[in-house]
């Protein structure tokens, strides 16, 4: 298949003018049959490194017939990579849901790819919890971690971290000796504290401004310790409701969108109605695109729009569409170790691309070279 007529995302160029081929599975120099998408946007199928759920399914869970679900409503959102995020929960249900995510992989389950699980909790500290149980925290405990990444078959592929908790720097090194990116957040650490964290090998901080201190001229804390690290990649909840517009413009204009990862941190409410859900042991109460928790109403618990309506909304907000790209396609699969898989529309890659018209509606999802979502 030959798409002729569109703008084509380039990792390097932004977007250009040029037909896309695709033989098979796989992104080729030359096709056959042509077909016209004249006046759309073709981009990278996204990839969501930080997300629960969504269509009233939660990865915590441990759902098999859940974890389907969910993987089958984001490739129809044009997310063809996923790295679901587990809460802060016991051992015991962590070790379940690291083995149904292993169990899915094997199986090959219908669904955007399965590329790995987010460890969101339970290293997190008490103040900076936000919506996880705070009865189920955990110093940081590197056998602990690596009995996770066993029953997970080596699918962990990134774990939050409070710094300031006892242990964290021997975790941060032993996490990162063993292959997994190690994020800060949750956290209530200074400037000194995360930069020792970064030295010591994190590379990523979660939900960047969100359940950490605030970023101040005297005291810049996390997000100042992340900017003098260039090897910190930093998560963006861009749903309109996390991070004010003004602060999305400043954070790509501090960091540069080779950076920044958009992420949705999408809860299991997203598309579903309005109602009270049940999330991590507590219960959060969603109103149009807002969700709390149920018991503290001024606490956000998450996110109700899926990773392509954030990149939608930070263009919005003024971030080029080439940027928003860069930060939901390409950052991610380079977070995840895939990007030489995914992640870019180079020749050789697979075939993973969504579709956008000009108003940057999913026009169509075309995954592993067949179109499995919308027409062209």
């Amino acid at each position: 298949m030959r798409i002729t007529g569109a703008r084509v995302f380039d990792a390097q160029q932004g977007f250009v003018s040029k037909d896309l081929c695709i033989e098979g599975e796989t992104i080729a120099r030359e096709a056959a049959g042509a077909v016209s998408a004249g006046g759309c946007y073709l981009i990278p199928g996204l990839t969501d490194l930080h997300f629960h759920g969504c269509v009233g399914e939660d990865f915590s869970d441990g759902s098999a017939e859940g974890l389907a679900r969910i993987a089958q409503y984001e490739l129809s959102r044009g997310v063809t990579q996923i790295c679901p995020a587990g809460m802060t929960l016991l051992e015991e249900q962590l070790t379940k849901i690291c083995q149904t995510a292993a169990a899915h992989k094997a199986a090959g389950v219908p669904g955007a790819d399965l590329e790995g699980i987010h460890l969101e909790g339970p290293f997190l500290c008490e103040a900076k919890k936000g919506a996880q149980n705070g009865a189920w925290l955990h110093d940081p405990d590197l056998p602990m971690l690596r009995r996770l990444q066993t029953a997970a078959q080596g699918l962990v592929k990134l774990v939050t971290v409070a710094p300031e908790r006892p242990g964290a720097m021997e975790f941060i090194q032993g996490a990162a000796a063993d292959g997994i990116t190690v994020s800060v957040g949750h956290t209530t650490a200074n400037y000194d504290t995360a930069s020792a964290a970064m030295d010591a090998g994190a590379t990523h901080c979660t939900h960047l401004f969100n359940a950490m201190p605030p970023f101040t001229h005297r005291v810049p804390g996390v997000v100042g310790a992340a900017f003098d690290h260039p090897a910190v990649r930093t998560e963006l909840i861009c749903d309109g409701i996390h991070i004010h517009p003004s602060v999305v413009r400043a954070a790509f204009r501090l960091f540069g969108a080779e950076r920044m990862v958009l992420i949705s941190d999408s809860l299991r409410a997203t598309g579903m109605p309005d109602g009270q859900y049940p999330f991590g042991g507590q219960e959060i109460i969603v109103k149009g695109p807002r969700a709390t928790l149920a018991h503290d109403p001024s606490t956000l618990a998450g996110s109700v729009t899926d990773l392509m309506g954030c990149l939608k909304t930070a263009v919005s907000f003024g971030i080029p569409l080439a940027d928003a790209v860069t930060a939901a396609a390409v950052n991610p699969a380079k977070v995840l170790r895939i990007y030489d898989r995914v992640g870019s529309l180079d020749v050789g890659k697979t075939a993973n691309i969504a579709v956008l018209d000009k108003h940057l509606e999913l026009k169509a999802v075309i995954f592993h070279g067949k179109v499995v979502s919308g027409a062209l």
